[in-house]
């Protein structure tokens, strides 16, 4: 069968490519073109564009940008025309995945939806469009699946969280081997992760690492971002116990004794490493001002999200400062303290049903088109 899959993210790309590999263990014969990036093309199919070129954001970039984006869908809607394609597979990244789901249905093209666009936080009413474009959903996170049918009466399927296969699938690693590598001494990690927008980066790290003399007795390394250079983290390396390792995030966390982690998927992926961590946000007084109106939500953390109640504290804004930054890290960096939320880790990742996202959401589609 055919199948013309969307991902317009870095995320995407990466659960993408492990749904492809489901889906060809499905079906021996499928024929798969997409919009992706290096990890789907590793698995096969025929790119189409890669996400590198897709990724605009903010109001101002993407109204400078409107002539590619336009031009982009265009390309799509053609290419999808041209393939006849079995079923459309959109991943996340609803600006242009909605767009193309519309046109998609009113063309009597089957529309699947991998990974929901996060309308539970914003944008709320694009329900409207998902419940007339989208014939089927399948969501990641436990309270969507509520959300979708209870609150909007739509059925979708839970198929548990992709991440939880991503990490497993990691390869382990020889930790004094990866010290030596990446100059960093036999002091215990407290992980830096702050984000990979240059703006977030400044703004968090300053924050973060002015606590970096409170402990004198580990090391803090930053995990720098693939698409920011080193010259760029350089000025924050000011301290001797300040290091810093470069598009190893997942290595790093995986020798990591605490982490401080700004708002995101971050978040998730350091719970799920089992490394205790404090989640750090701080925006703009007007950014802040304005997504305190849009978003209203209890948390900002998926961690606490999906559990529903505070795992991880939380220092969103005024919180944010050295003082609460110095009191929470050496709670968490206590050994009972350290123990009850490694507990809750263990309760998270069993609320997000456990390994084989891919594979159950590959068997899902095949079995529908069957």
């Amino acid at each position: 069968m055919k199948y013309y899959i969307i991902a317009g993210e870095a995320s995407g790309d990466l659960h993408g490519s492990n749904l492809m590999k489901a889906l060809y263990k499905e079906d021996t014969d499928a024929n798969i073109r997409f919009w992706g990036g290096d990890l789907m093309q590793e698995v096969g199919g025929t790119l189409v564009k890669h996400y590198k070129e897709l990724a605009f954001m903010g109001f101002v970039e993407v109204l400078f940008h409107l002539k590619t984006i336009l031009g982009n869908i265009k390309i799509c809607k053609k290419d999808i025309t041209d393939f006849q394609p079995d079923v459309i597979i959109f991943i996340d990244y609803p600006g242009f995945n909605l767009r193309i789901a519309k046109w998609a249905k009113e063309n009597n093209f089957k529309t699947h939806y991998y990974i929901s666009p996060q309308i539970w936080a914003w944008k709320e009413s694009r329900i409207s469009d998902i419940k007339c474009d989208v014939d089927k959903m399948y969501v990641i996170l436990p309270f969507e699946k509520d959300f979708y049918e209870t609150k909007h009466h739509f059925p979708v399927e839970f198929v548990g969280h992709p991440l939880i296969d991503a990490i497993h699938n990691q390869p382990a690693i020889d930790e004094k081997v990866f010290r030596t590598q990446n100059q960093l001494n036999e002091k215990p990690i407290i992980a830096i992760l702050p984000g990979s927008r240059k703006q977030e980066i400044t703004k968090m790290l300053s924050v973060m690492l002015s606590v970096v003399n409170y402990f004198p007795d580990y090391q803090f390394v930053i995990a720098g971002a693939p698409s920011q250079e080193f010259s760029f983290y350089e000025n924050f390396i000011t301290n001797e116990n300040i290091k810093f390792v470069s598009n190893k995030t997942y290595d790093l966390l995986k020798i990591a004794s605490a982490a401080l982690v700004t708002s995101g998927t971050a978040t998730l992926e350091t719970a799920l490493f089992k490394v205790p961590e404090i989640v750090c946000y701080k925006g703009s007084w007007v950014s802040y001002q304005i997504a305190k109106r849009i978003i209203t939500l209890k948390y900002i953390s998926l961690v606490n999200l999906i559990m529903d109640e505070e795992v991880v504290t939380e220092l969103i804004q005024d919180d944010c400062t050295t003082k609460r930054i110095e009191e929470e890290l050496k709670k968490i960096l206590d050994s009972n303290y350290r123990a009850t939320l490694l507990h809750k880790y263990d309760d998270l990742e069993e609320k997000l049903g456990g390994i084989g996202a891919s594979e159950k959401t590959a068997k899902l589609i095949v079995g529908d088109l069957k």
